[in-house]
């Protein structure tokens, strides 16, 4: 059986920790709704506060502002993601078929989890592809860095560089391709379903050509780096 997800959020992020209370939860649910559904730019805490059926306030008594909220959901996303990984690839002894495991899973359509009532995965992934670069691509980055809200995305790439390492010690870049897989795989899904011109796989929109290519870059990648 699988266990339940727990992932311990940085509390920097939060005024209260949503996942104590049942508004706090239908925040988060709601708000990763409506961000899929009209953008983070048109999303406010007026309109989710409205959805739910509480007061704006009542959103700020959670989170000092809305960048903090989307910073929140893409740490819960890595972790999760994290957890993921190293759940499916638990047994899994051979390195390349680690990173060719760890490759799918990056690059596959995700479901909902139902031990996660209050977060759907499979929305919150197709935010993370719009919406998730907003996180970081901020003047605010340095500060942000050094509150450590980005440890969970730095932790899943060292777990994907070190399986790099054990494929190839002598790679010498296995972070940067870490984060370029966890990168590339989100920029081609994207590309793939509104700017297909800027990919080779517009005509399928299967995501099993995604898997095929990032595997393609990465093993020619690790082979020529001896």
């Amino acid at each position: 059986m699988k266990p339940q997800v727990q992932i311990r959020m940085n509390e920097g992020l939060f005024l209260r920790d949503p996942l104590h209370s049942e508004l706090g939860k239908n925040i988060i649910n709601h708000s990763i709704k409506m961000i899929h559904k009209i953008g983070f730019e048109n999303f406010t805490f007026k309109k989710v506060a409205e959805e739910i059926g509480t007061t704006e306030a009542g959103v700020y008594r959670y989170f000092e502002n809305k960048h903090k909220l989307l910073v929140y959901l893409t740490a819960w996303y890595w972790g999760w993601l994290e957890f993921q990984i190293i759940f499916h690839t638990n047994n899994i002894t051979d390195p390349i078929i680690k990173l060719k495991k760890i490759i799918t899973l990056l690059a596959s359509p995700v479901e909902d989890d139902e031990l996660t009532d209050h977060i759907d995965e499979k929305l919150l992934h197709g935010l993370i592809i719009s919406e998730g670069s907003k996180a970081y691509l901020t003047k605010e980055v340095g500060d942000d860095n050094k509150k450590k809200f980005f440890k969970p995305y730095k932790d899943l790439c060292a777990i994907i560089g070190s399986v790099i390492n054990e494929c190839n010690p002598k790679y010498k870049y296995p972070k940067s391709l870490a984060s370029t897989i966890i990168e590339m795989a989100h920029f081609q899904h994207y590309f793939m379903h509104y700017l297909p011109s800027l990919t080779d796989f517009g005509k399928s929109k299967e995501e099993s050509n995604i898997i095929a290519f990032l595997n393609d870059l990465v093993f020619a990648s690790i082979k020529n780096n001896k």
